[in-house]
């Protein structure tokens, strides 16, 4: 008996130390995402994927406020048009700088002899809710002639109620931190989170494996089916983006700020390959029960009876894919064709509402 007294008190102590070193790290966790904001742990705010200031992004840094632009003055210059662009991801942007499409918006409007100013507010994993946000708490100082929502089809339905159910999930931060590392290594390709790391950008490179893809887009167009319980599912999910565009819509009006809404369309809208492939996965007898079009109509629709200005680049990535691949590989964001083309559809859409309300200004 006596020989078995060692190995308890050692395991014991095994125990006992384990948990203090689990109950420091979570406390540690905790105190150091509320001071700086990490991707790893869920989080409430809008800040959780958020740039770090000076963050170098292959050949560009981040500016002082963690968003991938130059540095800009609150003050507006009287002589420029501001406008103030917000999204997630695709805003935000896995391109370089000079390749995103609100850089590129930018250069081809001053090219034109409109002086054009586009912030760039991107932020990856935002929703409707957070675009909110974001224009109410550091939007509006910067006092933009008009408000451009980069509302992304694939997942800003479905953000607003993930980020309601994400911190159920699992509450603590250690158990969270390890759930990530394991997530990275089984369904990245390679490190995607710092651009440094990389060396100069591959526009071929793909970043999750196939099966993961495939998961990502399988898992999105449950909104393309047409039976009765997913369809009433997603009109709840529309009803409640739709009223976080209609308050920035409300926010605007009061401030004398024109809105227009980007409709951004995912890849499986868009590349008929792989549509194929999301059909057979479903495994559905019918596949006329998958409407990739469907989630845009209700959109366009709820925008129009609320008089929101909006521009759906759909039918122009629908045309322009088959000729040329607009997403990067493996990955849901766009490539550098897939910038230049949404840059091109927005300035010719824009550039008149631009015309007309410097008209409307210099007459008042």
């Amino acid at each position: 008996m006596l020989k078995f007294k060692p190995v308890a008190y050692f395991l014991g102590q095994v125990v006992l130390i384990g948990g203090i070193t689990f109950i420091l790290s979570e406390i540690t966790f905790r105190i150091y995402n509320k001071i700086n904001p990490t991707f790893v742990f869920y989080d409430y705010s809008y800040n959780r994927w958020r740039g770090k200031p000076d963050a170098e992004d292959y050949d560009f840094k981040l500016n002082s406020q963690g968003f991938k632009d130059v540095e800009f003055s609150i003050k507006k210059d009287p002589q420029t048009y501001r406008i103030l662009g917000i999204g997630d991801s695709f805003t935000f942007g896995v391109v370089p700088y000079r390749y995103n499409y609100l850089t590129v918006l930018e250069k081809q409007f001053n090219q034109a002899g409109k002086a054009v100013e586009i912030i760039n507010m991107g932020i990856p994993g935002m929703g409707p809710r957070d675009y909110l946000s974001i224009l109410s708490n550091e939007g509006l100082e910067l006092n933009p002639d008009r408000v451009l929502i980069s509302f992304f089809i694939g997942n800003d339905f479905s953000d607003n109620d993930l980020s309601k159910n994400v911190r159920r999930e699992n509450s603590s931060y250690v158990v969270e931190f390890f759930r990530s590392l394991i997530k990275l290594q089984q369904n990245y390709e390679g490190h995607i989170f710092n651009p440094k790391e990389r060396g100069d950008y591959q526009d071929n490179q793909p970043t999750f494996t196939e099966e993961h893809f495939l998961e990502i887009e399988q898992e999105r167009s449950l909104q393309y089916v047409t039976y009765q319980d997913a369809e009433e599912r997603f009109k709840e999910l529309l009803a409640d983006a739709v009223a976080d565009l209609k308050k920035i819509k409300e926010l605007c009006d009061h401030q004398n700020i024109a809105l227009t809404v980007v409709i951004i369309p995912d890849e499986v809208q868009v590349n008929s390959e792989l549509q194929t492939k999301i059909i057979e996965r479903f495994e559905l007898d019918d596949p006329s029960l998958i409407d990739f079009k469907l989630p845009n109509r209700l959109l366009q629709a709820e925008l129009q009876k609320s008089n929101i200005d909006s521009i759906d680049l759909l039918d122009y990535f629908i045309q322009a894919s088959q000729q040329q691949r607009l997403y990067k590989p493996l990955d849901t964001h766009w490539n550098i064709a897939g910038n230049q083309l949404a840059a091109d559809v927005i300035q010719k859409q824009l550039g008149q509402k631009i015309e007309q309300d410097l008209t409307s200004t210099s007459s008042d």
